[in-house]
């Protein structure tokens, strides 16, 4: 009898502390957009969060400071080694304006981290 209640009570325990390890998909874009009269880009990382006049949401270094690439491909490679893989890239051409490229990518999360 108590080798049962032990292990109803080890059964309980466990199920009440485990997490749910469900996955879900969450996206991102990066828009490169040329600047005029350079073979510069600017690179815009957009993760789906709320966007303010009021908050500097660009991505940062450790240290603080704004995080640069050197093109396109140096943004694309630094999303892949954060685990970001490549979904679709395509351009947007503006009459009289620069070209805009728009990468998507998609990752991997745990459910719970990402409520």
């Amino acid at each position: 009898m108590k080798m049962i209640f032990l292990i109803l009570s080890l059964t309980i325990f466990t199920s009440a502390f485990s997490q749910d390890t469900t996955m879900v998909e969450q996206y991102c874009e990066v828009v490169a957009t040329g600047r005029l009269l350079s073979n510069k880009v600017t690179i815009d990382i957009d993760y789906g969060e709320e966007r303010s006049i009021w908050k500097d949401h660009r991505l940062k270094e450790e240290d603080g400071k704004l995080k640069k690439f050197n093109s396109v491909i140096d943004a694309v490679n630094y999303l892949g080694k954060n685990g970001w893989k490549l979904v679709n890239a395509f351009p947007v051409s503006e009459v009289n304006g620069p070209k805009v490229y728009h990468y998507v990518f998609k990752k991997e999360f745990v459910k719970s981290d990402t409520e």
